[in-house]
């Protein structure tokens, strides 16, 4: 990641959201409408919510949006001023992209779908603010050397790493000992390894900070979510993943920290918002006024801070290897886990059931080294079918 700041950085940032109808794209149209004279919405894509798109084109006023089938584009057509451009499909996003006259591309798509229009944008030269983990995760190695190659910036969104940015700014990267991603350990945090099995998709998807989508949330559930953001730190800051750590911090106050070879800590805090890091990732490297909740440090009760159980939740331990490792095996992983996600979120299997069938793809794998995109993309492709082979049918 470039620690320079964006060179003539315009006034009005014009962002193109992607995901828009999702909690990172409402959270990411609330901002526009604090700031509205630093960050315009030129552009929106969302999956098939046709409803819901529709109203924040009437609000926002943009001429180009993306959805996911012709289905639903007949339905948004009816209902949009005839002057609207509606994108169609995988390659819809990519028009959308290379179409929209933005200067940023804020992708908040869930998963393999965000990596074609991610690297449409950095081809095409535009700044790229990074929500969805899997993009990084998957070709971390091929974005950042293609956004090193065109002089683009990737800013990050997620709550964690949007922290780490922060506390690395005016720091030299041989100055990092480790990085803390803070996590808030999820539902079942103290819950005994016993009862994991018996965990109930209503349980699982009652996250105790954050307001999230489904697949994310459970994620949060299995630290699955944990893991891949280790992964996503390991490619944005340039840092082993021997140098990355994850500390349980139940209040999700701290949103994580870096400790320097001074053995100096410094964090980043804010109440828990996503349009905090929206904001700082669009009007980096400025600071702007807004009217987010400030912290009222007296009425905070404590700050606690424990070892995740990795006995108990394997995720940290199985991204840590994949990481470690490198290659397609990142992209399985992750391919995996989605669809184990899938399985548990439709009730067909058990909670554990997603970190085991995630090993067990992995331990399937031959890994490719330093592959291209089109290898990725078999492997994610080969992780997803495995993965349902092992997991009951519906």
């Amino acid at each position: 990641m470039s620690s320079r700041p964006i060179t003539s950085q315009p006034t009005r940032r014009k962002v193109l959201l992607l995901g828009s109808t999702g909690s990172i794209g409402t959270s990411a149209l609330k901002v526009a409408r604090d700031i509205p004279e630093r960050m315009e919405i030129v552009g929106l894509a969302a999956h098939r919510s046709v409803d819901a798109l529709v109203a924040q084109v009437l609000e926002t006023g943009v001429k180009q949006v993306s959805l996911t089938d012709e289905a639903s584009a007949a339905r948004a057509r009816a209902l949009l001023p005839a002057d609207v451009v509606i994108h169609v499909g995988e390659q819809g996003l990519v028009d959308l992209v290379q179409a929209s006259d933005a200067d940023m591309v804020l992708v908040a798509i869930v998963g393999v779908a965000g990596l074609a229009p991610a690297m449409a944008a950095i081809e095409a030269g535009k700044h790229l603010a990074v929500a969805s983990k899997e993009i990084l995760v998957m070709a971390g190695e091929a974005v950042m050397e293609a956004a090193k190659r065109r002089g683009v910036d990737i800013l990050p969104v997620d709550s964690e790493h949007n922290a780490i940015f922060q506390c690395l700014e005016g720091h030299r990267g041989c100055d990092v000992r480790r990085i803390l991603l803070t996590a808030s350990g999820g539902p079942f945090r103290q819950l005994p390894a016993d009862q994991l099995p018996q965990v109930t998709l209503a349980q699982a998807l009652k996250h105790p900070t954050w307001t999230m989508g489904r697949k994310i949330t459970i994620d949060s559930a299995t630290l699955f979510n944990k893991g891949l953001e280790m992964i996503e730190a390991r490619w944005l800051f340039d840092v082993p993943m021997s140098q990355i750590e994850v500390v349980v911090h139940p209040q999700s106050i701290v949103h994580s920290m870096v400790e320097f070879t001074d053995n100096s800590v410094i964090a980043q805090l804010s109440h828990s918002d996503m349009c905090f890091p929206i904001q700082y990732a669009v009007t980096w490297p400025d600071r702007v006024p807004n009217n987010l909740r400030p912290l009222d440090f007296a009425k905070l009760a404590s700050l606690a801070f424990e070892a995740p159980r990795t006995q108990d939740f394997p995720a940290l331990d199985l991204a840590r290897h994949a990481g470690e490792v490198g290659g397609t095996l990142p992209a399985v992983l992750n391919a995996a886990n989605e669809v184990a996600v899938e399985a548990f979120l439709a009730e067909r299997t058990s909670f554990p059931a997603i970190w085991k069938t995630v090993a067990a793809v992995m331990e399937r794998h031959s890994v490719v080294q330093h592959p291209d995109l089109p290898t990725l993309i078999d492997a994610d492709a080969w992780a997803r079918r495995t993965a349902a082979d092992l997991l009951p049918r519906a």
